[in-house]
């Protein structure tokens, strides 16, 4: 499959991606492991641009939106290096409608 991107295991709102360790036995032998980040494909709505948006986030990124007060409000306060690049694209569009208003 030329030409296709594969998905990265990345959250597209924390940045959170997998990380490598060890799992530690009680004889303390070391076994390496890979620790994945709990990604889910959901769908949100974003009250200001009065459209729904398609994300892979983790679990716990939707702890942070639901606690932000929803996904505008969560992407205000976010920083930009943590984002993916259609997150960043619509934090721009949500910046430009809130200055418009």
């Amino acid at each position: 499959m030329q030409g296709t991107i594969a998905m990265a295991r990345r959250c597209e709102l924390t940045g959170k991606a997998t990380q490598t360790g060890h799992l530690v036995s009680h004889s303390n032998r070391k076994t390496k492991t890979v620790f994945r980040p709990n990604l889910v494909n959901v769908t949100l709505q974003s009250d200001a641009l009065g459209r729904s948006v398609r994300l892979r986030v983790s679990a716990n990124a939707l702890r942070s939106v639901e606690h932000r007060g929803g996904l505008d409000a969560f992407l205000i306060k976010a920083s930009a290096g943590d984002l993916s690049v259609g997150a960043l694209a619509l934090k721009r569009d949500l910046e430009k409608k809130l200055a418009a208003n």
